[in-house]
């Protein structure tokens, strides 16, 4: 327990670069404060203490803006940044060294029974707002785009985003660095580009056409 919580402070140095001293990271980092009760609740659950893991996962709620369901495993050296709103499942699986942004849910996708919530595995990054529905697998090393829906398995070494979400770089692709949300590709937004040349095409010749029959009209008259 002491070994993983030094890893989750050493966790925080390692992807925050606002982190000036340790002090500092244990008394005000609500990320860090949250993925410590959830050891707590977890050994509770274990142990089949159900009541009160969950009484404890509720307190961590209330004071860290933070639900993590005491059913839920967690690897070594989770960071949850600016954690406010996330939410993450009773049969979710998180590996090591994974990133989590602020309004990420880790969740289902309705009533079904077993596991039911997603596995993240190590060195994954979840931007901002992102949500990750069902029972599959995020691969190693990949990074879900800030707002992305996902909604099935992602391969490891992959960049997803949109809505839902899609797989846009994979496997020497690089993204600048692991904390970079706003550099990453957006195929929405150059589908609609697309269409937008596609239409200003169709209104050139449009008007040429106009063009042309008003000077049949003029011949006629």
């Amino acid at each position: 327990m002491w070994k993983k919580m030094k890893q989750d402070i050493q966790a925080v140095f390692d992807r925050d670069p606002a982190a000036r001293s340790t002090l500092e990271v244990i008394l005000t980092y609500s990320g860090l404060h949250a993925v410590w009760f959830h050891r707590v609740a977890h050994a509770l659950y274990k142990r089949r203490l159900f009541f009160l893991a969950r009484c404890l996962s509720q307190i961590s709620r209330f004071l860290t803006g933070i639900e993590i369901h005491p059913g839920a495993r967690i690897g070594r050296g989770l960071f949850i940044d600016h954690g406010m709103g996330v939410v993450i499942g009773e049969t979710c699986e998180i590996g090591d060294y994974v990133t989590l942004f602020q309004g990420v849910t880790l969740g289902g996708t309705g009533k079904e029974k077993g596991k039911r919530h997603p596995t993240i595995e190590d060195n994954v990054l979840i931007a901002s707002g992102a949500k990750v529905l069902g029972s599959f697998t995020i691969g190693k090393n990949s990074k879900i785009g800030a707002g992305s829906v996902v909604l099935r398995e992602v391969p490891p070494n992959s960049t997803v985003v949109g809505i839902p979400g899609r797989v846009v770089a994979q496997d020497g692709h690089r993204v600048a660095s692991d904390l970079d949300q706003v550099n990453l590709p957006d195929p929405l937004a150059d589908k609609l580009r697309q269409m937008q040349e596609e239409i200003n095409e169709l209104k050139q010749e449009l008007n040429q056409w106009r063009k042309g029959i008003e000077k049949d009209v003029h011949k006629d008259l």
